[in-house]
């Protein structure tokens, strides 16, 4: 049985990587970290261009027809480079009017979401909500936890919705667990910025009044499902991310010197870094599990992903913090890059729910 990637999907991730490297260094992610939009548009463009952003939409209107297991392919290189952008949330938005919109709606939106020429993201959260970044476990992340609208206009506030200026489409959760669409120049809809942690994903809170929108007519059906894809999504970040973390301490003890000699020779370190590896490395297994699952076993889809977000993101915490250790005190300084790795783990772990909401969410599953 194998479980690698086939030769096709590694071509996409080495694609990625080398377009990403090249368009997007850390030199970069640091001007885009202290500029006012959080993304480079011509990486956007870039990744429209290579059909990344329609991978996993139909032909028809002008994706690739692939799987989530491709997706998560791109979203770990993204989270390797840690590059700004909005690519979670557009994906989601694209996936959930492909599985629950009308034809009209697919016809309208999908071709140009596909090439990255108008760009969508979620609105979900609500409610008063705790932990870091983008609110922890108990902000209400779940279909059955929406409150605000129903019908063919919305009002209330989302809250923690990434990248939420500039876009043309906002995704919004529904009463009743459904989706409908806002379009960004809709009457009544304002934003307002949120200061979190990773400024490579800005958020805003969004407040509606009596806005107009579109319901999908499927919204209701899908919307685990996309939520789900959005978990292995965040679960394929950390774990790139976090081999990342591994890399850079590996290369820093080879160059930094203590006492006339490299730090990497010192056991202790020895130690810390092979347990980072061993706690990161093995995990991406999880993720390409999950996504498979998300298109071929429907039964343990759900559970696949939340597992994989719960136990990924917690570790791309943990061996964040250790890289932050490793590089000793230039690790907590501004100028050093593993700042922007480590912000971006407590971004990872926070949205969508922090691991121990899904860890419930398996045990309900299973009937535990």
């Amino acid at each position: 049985m194998n479980f690698d990637l086939s030769d096709e999907q590694l071509l996409l991730e080495e694609t990625v990587d080398k377009f990403l490297g090249t368009e997007c260094p850390m030199t970069r992610v640091r001007e885009l970290f202290d500029g006012d939009e959080g993304y480079d548009e011509a990486v956007w463009r870039g990744l429209g261009e290579m059909g990344v952003l329609g991978l996993h939409l139909p032909e028809d209107v002008g994706g690739a027809g692939l799987e989530l297991l491709e997706l998560s392919v791109v979203a770990e290189a993204i989270g390797r480079h840690a590059t700004p952008g909005p690519f979670l949330e557009h994906a989601l938005a694209a996936m959930a009017i492909d599985l629950g919109g009308s034809d009209a709606q697919r016809e309208r939106w999908l071709p140009q979401l596909a090439t990255g020429e108008l760009r969508a993201t979620f609105a979900i959260a609500e409610g008063p909500a705790e932990g870091a970044a983008a609110g922890g476990a108990e902000g209400s992340w779940r279909p059955e936890q929406w409150q605000i609208g129903d019908g063919a206009v919305v009002s209330g506030e989302k809250r923690f919705v990434p990248h939420a200026r500039g876009a043309d489409l906002f995704v919004v959760g529904l009463r009743g667990g459904g989706f409908g669409l806002v379009e960004s120049a809709a009457s009544g809809l304002a934003t307002e910025r949120v200061e979190g942690l990773d400024r490579t994903r800005r958020l805003d809170s969004v407040r509606f009044d009596e806005t107009p929108c579109d319901p999908l007519p499927r919204g209701a059906e899908v919307a685990n499902r996309v939520l789900d894809a959005g978990l292995v999504l965040l679960a394929a970040d950390a774990h790139g991310g976090g081999m990342a973390c591994v890399d850079a301490s590996v290369e820093y003890a080879k160059t930094r010197e203590q006492f006339g000699v490299k730090i990497g020779s010192f056991q202790a370190l020895k130690h810390q870094l092979a347990d980072m590896a061993v706690e990161i490395h093995p995990t991406r297994g999880l993720v390409w599990y999950a996504a498979h699952a998300f298109d071929h076993l429907p039964d343990e889809a759900p559970a696949a992903a939340a597992n994989a977000k719960a136990h990924l993101t917690d570790r791309f915490v943990d061996v964040a913090r250790r890289t932050v250790e490793a590089h000793g005190g230039i690790g907590y300084t501004w100028e050093c890059d593993v700042q922007f790795w480590f912000k971006r783990s407590l971004f990872d772990w926070a949205m969508l729910g922090d691991p121990s909401l899904h860890r419930r969410r398996i045990a309900d599953l299973l009937g535990w």
